[in-house]
């Protein structure tokens, strides 16, 4: 570790701003044109990623919400046909969140500009950069999740 100097840190913490705010215009905008808010659209997007169904409790854990406010994501995105609660297969007192394709596959052109810029921007880097790029982000998602949100 190095002492950073007041400007980089000045500098790098407007950059992080400056993408915070962008990306949260970015979903709010596609929150909006899915009919949904932008917390609940990220939601989805937890459960989207997921590996599978997941329960309140984890999608409480990976928002940082509070399990009566998931409840509340849930309902408004099963009413909207975004998931399905489902029996858990092993445990039939649980009860599952399950994404259903079909409804959120026609808004992915919502994400190609988005993802368009990303391949614009990583082909300015070399492999040798690339890899410093993803384990800076790999290690500024670990470092913000466990000492902003999980606490």
């Amino acid at each position: 570790m190095f002492d950073m100097e007041p400007e980089v840190l000045e500098r790098f913490t407007w950059y992080m701003r400056e993408h915070s705010a962008l990306t949260i215009m970015f979903h709010t905008k596609v929150a909006e044109q899915m009919g949904l808010s932008a917390t609940d659209e990220k939601c989805l997007d937890l459960a989207i990623r997921a590996e599978g169904p997941l329960t309140a409790g984890r999608i409480a854990e990976l928002s940082g919400l509070s399990t009566g406010a998931v409840t509340g994501v849930i309902d408004r995105l099963e009413r909207a046909g975004y998931v399905r609660r489902v029996r858990d297969p092993h445990d039939r007192r649980k009860v599952l969140v399950e994404v259903t394709p079909a409804e959120f596959v026609k808004f992915g052109h919502l994400f190609e500009k988005a993802q368009a810029s990303l391949v614009e921007v990583l082909g300015h880097f070399d492999s040798a950069e690339l890899e410093v790029i993803e384990r800076y982000l790999k290690l500024q998602v670990e470092t913000f999740r466990k000492r902003v949100i999980d606490t």
